[in-house]
């Protein structure tokens, strides 16, 4: 230990400031990258309770037939500004401040590679979703047209053609997501440039963590997939504004136009969203095995696959448009194709753990919740796959289900999995325990509880998009059972917000490595120094800290 140079801890620094020199320095005015990434999980956090309180309404709302909750323009922009939220303003926030916090952390520098293009590209993702939810502030037109978006998160033409939407909803839904996918863009250079130029000496892209292996091949989706919707984006405000008619069907244009671009983008967007909890999952569950991950080059592999073939299944998206039989057979087999990687990570995970000394721990627990629920997202979404099973169940409430199964029994679970094994990093307190355990199991129970009756309904042939629905066509109880479970999730919501509030002040002190881990970002400090490391240990396999905790055995060193 005593070849690990620790720096000052920041605690100690910030103690002879006052409360406004933090406030200005730390917060707003920042270029640091850890506190720019507090301030994406912090945003994304905030905009994951407001649009969580949205989907509970809107539970409400189906929870009983014929229900009158909120009238059927209230439900429609409720469930646009909710997914809008979630995908936008939740996922990819909170993956940014992932990354920005860490990869630096893991690779042995200082910042990332442009400080103020990062600090920009967080402000614009910011106000990008205070836009969004500025048009709850405007007055409806003259016509009654609100400026709340309510045609859903794909804003599909027509429906946002100005002959259609004559108010600004569909302004202000282009114009608040354009912000937020420049400020995506910006952090995806961001960190392909920091990770490729500024890695510590003897960090090999072989001896990389996996975390900042996987976040690399995102950066790369995201440059590749959020091109074709600004492209999409801007040629609808074309057609708005400048009489254009790209997706105008009565003046020689496709609506269906638009569904390539938005698809383009939407379905690397799963994979986006989900790769930077796969990284999570993947360091956290070999340190609490006390294995090495099995099979690291094969994940590698893996990752760099799904980023390639998960830019070309976007039409299954398209099944129902009417697209030639020999394209369906194309993205149907495309779709197949992705879940071979995706299943090896799941092998690689489970396999890390066969034989290992397993510790339960919160982190571990999220983990292996996660790995049960998108093996059942996976299973479904080849389900769906197979285009006559789609043609049948495309738009009915068996793919609110499974989209849902992915991104929260999936992503939600491992960002969960990342605050409770990063947060003594970030803080230098621990989250309880008991809480913890507490939060997972609600969270779980909630979760089956609300979305496994919905994979009934749609069966049944229970349509999605819709704000009410009449008695006896058998809906009705996996209804009820369905916006009973939202309570479940909201008591678990709640015991992590207390959780969090009360470690901040009276949490145990987790000092610089509580998890006994093996990458750099233990280290350092909890939380670490303004210039994150002293002198950055030289590293000479994939597990630096374990090299420098235990340089008598040399069984444990591989490249």
């Amino acid at each position: 230990m005593a070849s690990i140079n620790y720096p000052i801890p920041y605690a100690e620094e910030r103690r002879k400031r006052s409360i406004w020199s933090m406030l200005l320095e730390d917060w707003i005015f920042t270029v640091d990258h850890k506190h720019l990434g507090l301030m994406y999980v912090i945003i994304a956090l905030l905009f994951f309770v407001v649009s969580g309180l949205f989907g509970a309404v809107i539970r409400a709302q189906l929870m009983y037939p014929n229900g009158h909750v909120v009238t059927a323009d209230v439900f429609n922009r409720m469930f646009t500004v909710h997914g809008t939220t979630m995908v936008f303003f939740v996922g990819m926030p909170f993956i940014a401040g992932l990354a920005n916090y860490l990869i630096p952390l893991m690779i042995g520098a200082r910042d990332m590679a442009f400080p103020r293009m990062n600090a920009l590209g967080f402000w614009l993702t910011l106000f990008g979703g205070l836009l969004l939810f500025s048009s709850y502030l405007m007055p409806a037109g003259a016509a009654g047209h609100g400026a709340v978006p309510d045609f859903g998160w794909f804003a599909y033409a027509p429906l946002t053609e100005r002959a259609f939407s004559e108010g600004t909803s569909a302004d202000f839904w282009v114009l608040s997501v354009l912000m937020s996918s420049t400020g995506s863009t910006l952090s995806a250079i961001n960190v392909l440039s920091t990770t490729l130029c500024m890695r510590a000496k003897g960090m090999t892209l072989a001896r990389m963590p996996l975390f900042v292996w996987m976040n690399c091949v995102v950066a790369f989706q995201i440059l590749v997939a959020l091109p074709p919707l600004t492209a999409a984006q801007i040629m609808l405000m074309i057609d708005r504004f400048l009489g254009g008619h790209f997706f105008d069907a009565s003046a020689s244009g496709a609506a269906i136009l638009w569904q390539h671009f938005f698809w383009l983008f939407g379905h690397p967007e799963v994979y986006i969203l989900m790769i930077p909890g796969f990284a999570s999952v993947t360091e956290i569950v070999p340190v609490f095995s006390r294995k090495p991950i099995f099979g690291r080059q094969a994940m590698i592999g893996a990752s760099v696959a799904i980023g390639f073939i998960s830019l070309g299944v976007w039409a299954h998206h398209m099944y129902t448009v009417g697209m030639p039989s020999k394209a369906n057979i194309f993205f149907a087999a495309a779709t197949m194709l992705v879940g071979v990687p995706t299943g090896i990570k799941i092998f690689n995970w489970v396999a890390t753990m066969w034989g290992g000394k397993i510790r339960f721990a919160t982190p571990m627990l999220f983990c292996v919740g996660f790995l049960f629920q998108f093996l059942i997202a996976g299973l479904t979404g080849i389900m769906l796959a197979v285009a006559p099973f789609d043609w049948q169940l495309k738009s009915s409430y068996f793919l609110v289900a499974h989209f849902h199964y992915t991104l929260i029994g999936g992503l939600l679970f491992t960002l969960f999995a990342a605050i409770y094994y990063w947060f003594p990093k970030a803080t230098g307190r621990m989250l309880s325990e008991n809480l913890g355990k507490w939060h997972f199991w609600l969270l779980v129970v909630g979760f089956h509880v609300t979305f496994d009756p919905l994979h009934v309904a749609g069966w049944l042939g229970m349509p999605r998009r819709i704000y009410t629905y009449p008695t006896g066509r058998g809906w009705d109880t996996w209804n009820y059972i369905s916006s009973l479970g939202v309570g479940i999730q909201a008591a678990a919501i709640l015991i992590f917000v207390i959780n969090v509030l009360v470690s901040l002040f009276v949490g145990q002190r987790a000092g610089n490595d509580p998890w006994d881990a093996w990458t750099l970002e233990w280290a350092t400090t909890s939380p670490p120094a303004k210039y994150n490391f002293a002198v950055v240990p030289e590293v000479h396999s994939s597990r630096p800290l374990w090299d420098l905790k235990h340089p008598e055995d040399p069984d444990w060193k591989y490249e």
